[in-house]
This record gives C-alpha cells, sequence and structure tokens, in this order.
C-alpha cells in the first residue's frame, strides 16, 4: 500500500464536506480554482492531544508552509477569489486557529508572524468575558488585530448549534456580536460552527445574522461548488499532524460535487442515510473511488454514471459521523470529498 494512500485512508475520521449547487456542475477540476483550509486550535498543550499541535509537529508545519511550494492567503481572499471566479495559485492555503485558546497568542502568533503567513482566529465570547485562564484577553485580540490578524465569530459560549433551539442559537449570535462590537469597534463577517455542526436551520441563522461565510470542521478543498455557509478545512492535531499527512493534505485536489443527499447534515429517522452525490464529468477512474465511515470504516460505493451513492451497513451513533471519498488524481495527489452528519 503506497504511503500516501495509507494516510488518506487515516485521515478519515477527521472531518467531512457538505457542498451545494451553485450554478452548473464544473466540466473540469483545476486547482486553480480552488483552496486548501487548514484549522488548528492549541499549541504546546499536551494535556489535550485531539485538540493540540506539538511545538515541533507546528515549527515543522510552518517550514513546509514557507519552503515555496504554495501560496498562503488569508481565507477571505480566498473566499473572494473563489467568489468572483478569479484564479488562485496551485496549492494556495488558508490559515484558521478556533476557540480563542491564549496558546494562540504566546505560542502560534510569534511563530506566524515571524514566517510571514497570515491567519484567522475564531473565537467564542463567554470564556473571555469570564477570564478563562487558558484563554486569550479582549486586550490580546485587540493586539492581534493591530497585527493584522482576522477575528472570526463561533458563538458565545460554544454550543452544539444543531441540538440547541432555534432561540438560544440566536441569542448566541447576537451576545457574541453585541461584545464583539463592544470590545472592538465591530462584529464579524465571517463565523465557525462550534464542533463543525451545522443543520440547515442553522446555515441559514448564519446566514440571516449577516456572516458571509462560515467553515466547518470538516476535510474538503473549497473550491467554485462549495456552499459559502459551511465550508471545508482540514483539521490538524497530535495525531493527525505528522508532516506526511501536512503534505498530504497541501497537495489535495477539489472533487467537485452537488445534488448532496440527505441535504440536511442533521440525521432524523433515516438512519444510516441515503448518501450520495454527482461528481464533475471531467474525473477520472471513478472506478478507484473509495469512501469511508468513521463509524464502520470502508463503505460500499454505487457509480450510476456519474452519480455516486454511498451505502452504509449500521445506523450512525449520537454525535458526529464523519465520511470521507478520496479519488487518485495526478502526481499522486488526491481529489477529496467528504460529509458530516449529526445524530441528536
Amino acid at each position: 500500500m503506497r504511503k500516501s494512500f495509507k494516510y488518506a485512508i487515516k485521515a478519515f475520521v477527521l472531518g467531512g464536506f457538505i457542498l451545494s449547487a451553485l450554478g452548473p456542475l464544473f466540466s473540469a477540476v483545476k486547482a486553480e480554482n480552488s483552496a486548501i483550509v487548514l484549522m488548528y486550535h492549541r499549541f504546546g498543550e499536551t494535556k489535550f492531544p485531539s485538540t493540540n499541535i506539538r511545538l515541533k509537529q507546528f515549527d515543522k508545519h510552518i517550514e513546509e508552509l514557507t519552503s515555496g511550494k504554495y501560496n498562503i492567503l488569508p481565507v477571505r481572499k480566498i473566499f473572494e477569489a473563489i467568489k468572483n471566479g478569479t484564479p488562485l495559485p496551485d496549492r494556495t492555503v488558508g490559515i484558521t486557529i478556533d476557540d480563542g485558546y491564549r496558546s494562540i497568542f504566546t505560542e502560534a502568533w510569534p511563530r506566524l508572524k515571524k514566517a510571514g503567513l497570515p491567519f484567522t482566529v475564531f473565537v467564542a465570547t463567554d470564556p473571555i468575558d469570564r477570564g478563562s485562564d487558558n484563554y486569550i484577553n479582549w486586550d490580546q485580540i485587540r493586539a492581534l488585530i493591530k497585527g493584522g490578524v482576522e477575528i472570526g465569530a463561533h458563538t458565545s459560549s460554544h454550543n452544539h448549534m444543531p441540538i440547541s433551539n432555534s432561540a438560544r442559537n440566536k441569542r448566541e449570535l447576537e451576545k457574541s456580536n453585541a461584545r464583539m462590537t463592544a470590545e472592538l469597534g465591530k462584529a464579524p463577517d465571517i463565523f465557525a460552527y462550534p464542533f463543525g455542526e451545522a443543520s440547515q436551520k442553522t446555515q441559514k441563522l448564519v446566514r440571516d445574522t449577516g456572516y458571509i461565510m462560515a467553515f466547518g470542521q470538516h476535510s474538503g478543498v473549497v473550491n467554485a461548488s462549495t456552499d459559502k455557509n459551511y465550508m471545508p478545512r482540514f483539521a490538524l492535531n497530535e495525531n493527525y499532524g505528522d508532516i506526511n499527512r501536512l503534505r498530504l493534505v497541501l497537495n489535495t485536489l477539489p472533487l467537485p460535487a452537488k445534488d448532496i443527499t440527505p441535504s440536511d447534515p442533521l440525521i432524523g429517522k433515516n438512519n444510516p442515510p441515503d448518501f450520495g452525490f454527482t461528481v464533475a464529468s471531467s474525473l477520472k477512474n471513478l472506478h478507484r473511488l473509495s469512501c469511508f465511515s468513521s463509524s464502520e470504516g470502508r463503505v460500499r460505493v454505487e457509480r450510476l454514471g456519474f452519480r455516486i451513492e454511498v451505502r452504509m451497513t449500521n445506523a450512525f451513533p449520537k454525535g458526529r459521523t464523519r465520511i470521507n471519498c478520496t479519488l487518485p488524481g495526478p502526481d499522486n495527489r488526491w481529489h477529496w470529498f467528504g460529509t458530516l452528519f449529526v445524530v441528536p
């Protein structure tokens, strides 16, 4: 088994990719129409391996990102380029960090600033207002902004939005925006869903609140067919943060999809769901497409022309279940598409 394929399989637990059709499906899959977005949480906080990246790992990440192979841009510029159809250089990358832990300020920022790498931080406001020891404070956030870092919203309490009622979700967004306005002078217009969880209702609420783009915590490549209300990111942590996985991620290619079913990531009675999507007609060797579920491993794939139907054997457990589909591409690169479902 090739090493890159081993990492593609190993990485399936890290996320999914919900897309919607925004016009005709791409007839060509081009790297210049896409970008990879990375997601971190903590830095050097080894008590939390599932959300932490070790500092030695992160130093290697920065060395790789500054090697000259990649084009690092703020996620806002990536979003605007894809929205406007402006070509992006191959291997364009954005960097994001969620929650607002203090190690962002003490460990990540000095390294990223020295390397000249832009990044965005999505913060939940309640822990900051409480003065939690392991979170940044408002003065540190203002220093980040002064240094060119963009701050995005992440609700007030970091709640599970799909299983919270609409009234609470609305209060969470309003409170977050009010605190941001009071402390920073304005509310953000970009958002990241806590835990990467989003239902159709929460996506609509986020859009109606005024956020122009929103990110999940699921792997995939941002491209012109991506739903701007639920954009994918590759999560990196201690277990999935070695240099080989990072290189795999940084070299992924889009797997544009449309007509995704079910359209709502929140699963009801139909469990497991009848999951399917239609891929771009230019993709080659579709017989080599493989899909993996975080709850049962490799799952059955049925192809009806360019329609892909994925069939699971077992019902999804409570919480999050990810399905990732990969297809070998040129130059040992991988096309990547996935999804994340939530069972209440």
